[in-house]
């Protein structure tokens, strides 16, 4: 009854918002790219976000460019308290997309020569650090890429979590990160099977942090700058972007289909996270760095095709790449990577069969349970099948 209750609440506040509130904020939302405003799926993808929108997430936001050009799309509110709509120039969280840019810094290093991907990590963390780690002088750096490290995962230590929701002021710096796996044992032996670990990408940050001097200097200069992505960040500012650039994060705290704003602690986290985490840009800048990266713009074309070189789940699906992800959809198979947070979720997709390059991004967390994904998630796939067929 209180979930159905509060999709009629928000249902009412969505259509207010539109009829009222249809106006330009800011101004330069106006954006970037010239768009098609005859693009072929348009109606059947808006109505795919409304259906998102009306299963209650606050706000989403798409980007697409294809054949047909660009075309952009949203519905719902960046932020609910002040009855925003959303629009295509609001900052989205990239949440782990980031490690798709980490991985291509990595990449650039080894093309300068400065790094071997089969090297153990050993030779380029800080000894203060690998000393620690297990295995670490036979884990190599294509193992951290690829996910197959079997190192633990930082985010599943009990007093990470603690401190992160108990104290959302505090400043994480990247080794602290790695303390909370310091001398536990692997996973799986190193090599053996692919599982996800944001624990691979901060050490990757920490290892183009000694070879570069900062990790997220480097990325600004070789990835944002030579693709020209004007609203880009990283690291996460918040004083310089303010709370009027970035969407307004929303989070089912208690799993009950009732949803709160948690800009700060979703701030503070994504302002810290280093590698695996911790970029903000608009869906257009999104694609841009996605087709930059598929056209060779960032690193040649032999480095792409290794970093398409696919590990296998344990069923033998093609699961991940090097800082990029695998999936199939209907039949048709896109390299991709999606990001989820306390107050966000987004996806960056390439379909290469169709040349189809999508970004979806919405407000609502979507790293804990609630009933609303129940609804969502078949509304995600409306907006697939919209775009795909």
């Amino acid at each position: 009854m209180k979930r159905y209750y509060n999709h009629i609440v928000f249902s009412v506040l969505y259509f207010l918002v539109i009829s009222v509130f249809s106006q330009k904020h800011p101004e330069r939302c106006e954006g970037p790219v010239e768009l098609n405003t005859s693009y072929s799926k348009k109606d059947a993808l808006q109505s795919a976000l409304d259906v998102i929108v009306e299963e209650g997430v606050p706000g989403v936001s798409l980007a697409v460019f294809s054949d047909e050009g660009w075309f952009m799309a949203n519905s719902g509110v960046v932020n609910i308290e002040k009855r925003i709509p959303m629009e295509s120039c609001y900052l989205q969280y990239l949440q782990s997309i980031a490690k798709t840019y980490m991985a291509v810094a990595v990449l650039q290093l080894y093309e300068q020569g400065k790094i071997n991907l089969d090297d153990p990590i050993a030779k380029y963390l800080p000894s203060s650090i690998s000393d620690h780690l297990t295995k670490s002088d036979k884990i190599s750096v294509r193992m951290l890429l690829n996910h197959t490290s079997g190192l633990a995962e930082y985010n599943f230590s009990p007093h990470y979590v603690t401190k992160l929701l108990q104290q959302p002021d505090h400043v994480f710096k990247p080794q602290e990160y790695i303390k909370y796996i310091y001398n536990k044992a692997l996973d799986f032996p190193q090599g053996s099977k692919y599982s996800y670990r944001n624990t691979n990408y901060v050490l990757l940050a920490i290892i183009v942090d000694k070879i570069t001097g900062d990790h997220a200097s480097f990325i600004r200069e070789s990835i944002f700058k030579p693709l020209r992505l004007q609203h880009t960040y990283y690291p996460l500012l918040v004083d310089k972007l303010g709370d009027d650039q970035l969407v307004s994060p929303y989070w089912d705290r208690y799993s009950q289909g009732v949803i709160e704003n948690v800009s700060k602690i979703q701030q503070n986290n994504v302002a810290y996270m280093v590698g695996d985490d911790g970029i903000v840009t608009t869906p257009v800048e999104a694609i841009i760095f996605l087709k930059g990266l598929m056209e060779g713009k960032l690193i040649k074309e032999t480095t792409l095709q290794e970093m398409l070189q696919w590990v296998k789940r344990e069923d033998g699906s093609l699961a991940y790449g090097l800082g990029i992800g695998y999936n199939d959809f209907k039949g048709f198979k896109s390299y991709e990577h999606s990001g989820g947070g306390i107050g966000a979720g987004a996806e960056l997709r390439y379909f290469p069969d169709k040349n189809i390059y999508m970004f979806v991004g919405i407000n609502l967390g979507t790293v804990t349970e609630s009933p609303l994904h129940k609804g969502i998630a078949p509304a995600r796939d409306q907006l697939f099948k919209a775009l795909l067929e």
